[in-house]
């Protein structure tokens, strides 16, 4: 009987350490070829990166043929994309809840609502159960004209992810508008606009700064923007750097390619910046704790606290901290308390017997990071401390087996 016991929570144990939650939108859609088109679209724009993050949701797809109607128009990427987002509806409408919807209709928020790209309330679809048990949509700014039908369940995982065909694309000035080329973004003037004005200021005031990530943007552009508050604290620092040491400073806060933000959360590591050169590595670390994203360096932790643009190519986002590479600033003298495994790999192996290299304190060291970066960055390295499968397993048999001695 014991031994029945032991071999049945075993079993169970090895079950459920390998069941999963997420959903792949790209191999849902994959098993319908007459949606192949948005499928590649959705993928193109990555939308499909931020579709699998998201729970509660809901995807309304459309055939090839509604697809080609739109890319007859040759719209940009970042438009299709705009198109696309209002497709997402984040909330769960499985065929029986469309049935079934409160009152004959439900307003609900869309991807393009969340991206902030959608004006007012411009970026919310309504939905409608009609008569004939037909079920509308429409965008909340289509003057309430709802010619736009269910038609099928493409595939359901409840209160996860919904994926459903309408007849055709949901109609939207808004969503449908050109946007500007990239190169013709004024990314200055997007950061000023969002509370990153110290910095904008400071990149223009730097033109050749400010010339490698106008440059830059149609290629692929991500900026970490820091906040007023810490930048404007930081200016002490910045005005005792070299002509050389402020240009590489600023272009620090650039990655020369496109990353959106469910991006980020699944390409953790090492990241180069615009100021990367030779042996002038100029690189921080990307690591993500469930939807914070943060940004490290040997002296310093940021996290992005919000998106001020993410439109193909180009992606700013605001961060809480100035991140201080180690190619000008030296990294905290005092080690803090009882560091995390991963920043032990990282450090020197001797500090007490060896002395520092030029590369570690170079001319353009001014000072040390500022007071309370090395305790932050411990504290986010203790917050990431995991109880992973294998050594739960090992619980579970140990208590297992001592039953069994019994």
């Amino acid at each position: 009987m014991q031994l029945t016991v032991l071999l049945s929570l075993l079993f169970l144990l090895s079950t459920a350490t390998t069941i999963t939650y997420g959903h792949n939108i790209t191999s849902i859609l994959g098993q319908h070829p007459s949606l192949s088109t948005f499928n590649h679209y959705l993928t193109l724009t990555h939308l499909a990166g931020e579709i699998n993050r998201r729970t509660t949701i809901t995807v309304c797809a459309v055939d090839n043929a509604a697809m080609s109607e739109i890319l007859s128009k040759k719209p940009s990427i970042s438009t299709i994309k705009n198109i696309l987002s209002l497709h997402v509806l984040l909330d769960y409408f499985g065929t029986k809840k469309l049935h079934q919807i409160r009152d004959g209709t439900a307003l609900a928020a869309t991807m393009f609502q969340a991206t902030g790209s959608a004006p007012g309330s411009t970026g919310f679809v309504n939905i409608t159960d009609v008569k004939g048990g037909k079920v509308a949509f429409g965008p909340k700014d289509n003057g309430g004209n709802l010619d736009v039908f269910y038609v099928k369940s493409v595939e359901e995982i409840p209160y996860n992810i919904s994926v459903i065909q309408i007849s055709k694309l949901l109609p939207s000035d808004v969503a449908a508008a050109p946007t500007p080329e990239p190169s013709a973004m004024n990314i200055t003037d997007i950061m000023s606009a969002h509370g990153c004005k110290v910095f904008a200021d400071t990149l223009i005031a730097n033109p050749d700064a400010s010339k490698t990530y106008q440059d830059t943007i149609d290629g692929g552009l991500t900026v970490f923007c820091p906040l007023d508050d810490p930048f404007k604290a930081f200016l002490p620092k910045f005005k005792n750097l070299t002509a050389s040491g402020k240009e590489s400073l600023l272009q620090f806060f650039g990655v020369p390619v496109y990353q959106s933000l469910a991006m980020l959360k699944s390409n953790n590591g090492i990241m180069n910046t615009l100021a990367t050169n030779g042996d002038k590595k100029f690189d921080f670390t990307v690591q993500n704790d469930g939807e914070d994203v943060t940004l490290k360096t040997r002296g310093t932790t940021a996290k992005i606290v919000g998106t001020l643009i993410d439109e193909q190519p180009l992606a700013i986002y605001s961060i809480d901290k100035v991140l201080l590479p180690k190619e000008l600033f030296k990294a905290a003298l005092t080690p803090a308390p009882a560091p995390a495994p991963e920043e032990a790999a990282d450090a020197p192996k001797s500090s007490k017997h060896k002395k520092p290299s030029a590369d570690d304190a170079p001319s353009d060291s001014p000072a040390d990071s500022p007071d309370g970066d090395a305790a932050d960055q411990t504290a986010d390295n203790n917050a990431s401390v995991r109880l992973d499968g294998g050594r739960l397993v090992a619980m579970v048999l140990s208590l297992c087996l001592g039953l069994l001695m019994l």
